[in-house]
């Protein structure tokens, strides 16, 4: 399988416009575009019965203890951790392209609250679920995609994979509020096969230059 996207170069930034936040000269972030980046996808098994898709950064800081502190940056050492950004199950075996903004055009205060996605697919639960939980203005239940918003004083620049799986399955084997994890688990050993393009996004104005 090939995997392309029009929104951003390969391996290049990702675009505010896809974004969740964005840097302010005043406030450090802003609310962003958030809007999902186009994908398309080639050399499709002919076995194939449907695609799952997952956007995950790579290098989420393991501990909050510094993030968006002004007398220091998160250090460049601290072990990292995986935080899905999108998560989507059952999009048809026909479907090879996803039109930038598709399935999300905006941020959401409390998340899309919406768990049926374009093209009959259904959404999982993203990360930023657990990240706003108590959140009172921003907590709620964010299904499908919403783009990164590392933290603004991240001493490294983060990494964003969007990823799509060619299934043996018309439709995974999870239910309710799925994760990411549950997705990665439900699709082992059906997977015909696979591939991703990754961007970057930095809010460090120091990265920025």
């Amino acid at each position: 399988m090939d995997l392309t996207t029009e929104s951003f170069e390969k391996g290049g930034p990702i675009p505010t416009r896809c974004a969740f936040a964005e840097p302010h000269p005043e406030d450090r972030v802003t609310l962003a575009g958030n809007r999902n980046p186009q994908l398309a996808w080639s050399d499709v098994p002919d076995a194939t019965k449907s695609f799952a898709l997952i956007c995950h950064d790579y290098d989420v800081p393991s501990s909050g203890e510094d993030v968006n502190q002004a007398d220091r940056e998160v250090p460049a050492d601290l072990p990292r951790v995986d935080f899905f950004h999108w998560v989507a199950v059952d999009l048809p075996p026909h479907l090879r392209e996803i039109a930038e903004g598709s399935f999300a055009d905006g941020v959401v205060p409390g998340g899309q609250q919406v768990a049926e996605g374009p093209h009959g697919s259904r959404q999982g639960l993203n990360d930023f679920t657990g990240w706003f939980s108590g959140d009172p203005e921003m907590g709620g239940n964010y299904y499908g995609y919403d783009g990164p918003a590392p933290p603004w004083n991240d001493s490294i620049i983060h990494h964003y994979v969007f990823t799509v799986y060619a299934l043996d399955v018309e439709m995974v084997d999870v239910d309710g509020d799925f994760t990411g994890h549950d997705v990665r688990d439900a699709i082992e050993g059906h997977v015909l096969a696979q591939a991703s393009v990754e961007g970057t996004y930095t809010q460090n104005p120091r990265l920025l230059g």
